[in-house]
């Protein structure tokens, strides 16, 4: 797609093109250089993954800051209007194993909140955007709660909450494809405890909202964007008929470990 195309994608459409197409170089260079160091590999990907969204930003929104992962924070996007909050690549470890559970997250924060928003499951081979929102299916009556937790390093936040629900847990990688499992049905809630910034949550967060699932901090307040400080280490995404059940446990949990 040329430069002019880029420029006349609405927000949403913009968001889901550019994750869609970093993700389809990243997986095009995981086969190319197959072989090659896992430092050096990784250098790649990064720097790979950075520079084709930072071009897709400039061409399609050369006005906008940019807020990135891979790239040195400009404090002048504290006094932009719109801000692209981005994860050029989402869960490395699950992307350099050749797992499908990483993704590429786009989204744009305007006036203090996120009003678009993608998040790429190259994996997959399909991109979740905030618009046209997504469908959440129905839960199965009768069947167990299931909350998506990290395979290497699940927080023990999660592991408390998922036993007082009697959940069952999900093991997978990306925060992107946990929220992403929820929006798509195959998890019911992710608790995150320990330590996230703003762009491993931010894509993810808005195509759920737009989806009408809840999303909060563990304590039930709001997820805030474009901070002086990125670090946002705590995170709840469910379906809205658990809310209060699932922040009622939280604290429930929080207040017998303090």
């Amino acid at each position: 797609m040329d430069d002019v195309a880029i420029a006349r994608l609405a927000d949403p459409a913009l968001a889901a093109e550019l994750a869609r197409v970093t993700g389809d170089r990243l997986r095009r260079l995981r086969a190319e250089l197959a072989g090659l160091p896992a430092g050096e590999l990784r250098k790649q990907w990064d720097a790979t993954a950075q520079e084709v969204l930072s071009t897709g930003l400039a061409a399609g929104r050369p006005d906008d800051a940019v807020l990135s992962e891979e790239a040195v924070d400009d404090p002048a996007r504290l006094a932009a209007s719109r801000v692209w909050i981005v994860d050029p690549l989402d869960g490395t470890r699950e992307f350099s194993e050749g797992r499908s559970d990483w993704a590429v997250h786009v989204a744009l924060w305007q006036d203090g909140a996120l009003v678009a928003g993608a998040v790429a499951l190259p994996g997959l081979g399909t991109v979740l955007g905030s618009a046209p929102a997504p469908v959440i299916p129905d839960r199965a009556p009768g069947t167990p709660l299931r909350m998506a937790v990290s395979r290497s390093r699940p927080p023990a936040i999660a592991i408390d909450v998922a036993s007082a629900l009697g959940a069952e847990l999900v093991e997978m990688g990306s925060a992107g494809f946990k929220v992403s499992a929820v929006i798509r049905g195959e998890a019911d809630l992710y608790v995150h405890g320990g330590g996230q910034y703003e762009w491993d949550s931010a894509a993810p967060v808005a195509v759920a909202r737009t989806a009408g699932l809840h999303t909060s901090r563990l304590d039930g307040s709001p997820l805030r964007y474009n901070q002086p400080d990125p670090y946002l280490p705590d995170l709840v995404v469910c379906r809205p008929e658990l809310a209060d059940q699932v922040l009622s446990v939280i604290a429930e949990v929080g207040a017998r470990r303090d």
